[in-house]
């Protein structure tokens, strides 16, 4: 059987000023006049409840105004001038207001034009008539 080789030599700790300071450390003095470390943080958080707030609000203007339409035509046209209407407060609430809420108000809008055009094509592919005309 082999002799077993020699083991490995313990490293040497590093050279002075090559591993960062820690916590509890404090810097040398050579560093008298850095400033702390900025904290960032955003100035409007957006919040899960005024999202949600916004997605509730959208789908009750988006009901409200379905609701208008007779047959498939007026109501994409309702919804279109739902959808345009609520994109134009979600800009407003970007901008001003509430940054959940924008956000909320855009997602359901979104969702909410998605489904008419989507009933739109599905009457267009089944009949061959563009139904908005």
């Amino acid at each position: 059987m082999a002799d077993r080789p020699a083991p490995w030599p313990a490293a040497a700790p590093p050279p002075p000023g090559y591993l960062p300071p820690q916590r509890d450390q404090q810097l040398p003095s050579s560093y008298p006049g850095l400033p702390p470390r900025p904290v960032y943080r955003e100035p409007h958080p957006v919040s899960a409840l005024a999202v949600v707030s916004g997605l509730a609000a959208t789908t009750v203007w988006f009901a409200l105004f379905g609701s208008l339409g007779r047959d498939l035509a007026s109501y994409a046209w309702w919804t279109i001038g739902a959808a345009v209407s609520a994109w134009l407060v979600s800009l407003l609430l970007a901008v001003l207001g509430d940054r959940g809420m924008a956000v909320g108000v855009a997602v359901a809008s979104g969702a909410g034009l998605s489904l008419a055009m989507g009933f739109v094509a599905a009457r267009w592919i089944g009949t061959q008539d563009w139904p908005l005309w």
